[in-house]
């Protein structure tokens, strides 16, 4: 197995576990609170398991040496949209067993990555079609995904318990 696999599976289980203890800590006023882009951290906590098969498949194009195209970011609005829409209603433990389900999944198939693989590089639609490597695409989409949503949650947690203290 591949040290540097091995080492960006490590950090996306850490990021999801990090969010998963935080959403399982949630009261259902914060569940239901909305963050800078208008979706409620239960959506959000969501989305980032719905994504990680995505993001891992991204990357498996990308170290296969075949181009990642037709997906720019109004793509990605357009599908953070429906997927807020289809799930506004989702409960906490189905969004953070699907969480830890998925963050297990897209581990276990970062660690098949050969470092070959993750040297891998080829248009990456999300970076413009620049010539990106599948660890690339993987460090910034599925491994931060998790960190990235962590600290939006995170900044909006203080004013609403402030407002409910």
């Amino acid at each position: 197995m591949s040290q540097r696999a091995e080492a960006l599976a490590f950090r996306l289980e850490a990021g999801a576990a990090m969010l998963a203890e935080l959403a399982e800590q949630l009261t259902d006023t914060e569940w239901n609170t909305r963050v800078r882009d208008g979706r409620t951290v239960g959506v959000i906590v969501h989305h980032v398991a719905s994504m990680y098969p995505i993001e891992i498949d991204a990357a498996k194009t990308i170290a296969s040496g075949k181009p990642f195209v037709g997906v720019g970011w109004d793509v990605i609005a357009e599908i953070n949209a429906n997927h807020a829409r289809e799930n506004k209603n989702t409960g906490k433990a189905e969004a953070i067993a699907l969480l830890k389900r998925n963050a297990h999944d897209a581990a276990a198939a970062i660690r098949k990555f050969t470092d070959e693989e993750l040297d891998t590089a080829a248009p990456f639609s999300l970076s413009f079609d620049a010539p990106m490597t599948a660890q690339f695409v993987i460090e910034d989409h599925a491994m931060r995904h998790s960190f990235h949503h962590l600290a939006r949650i995170k900044d909006v947690l203080p004013r609403v318990r402030a407002v409910a203290a």
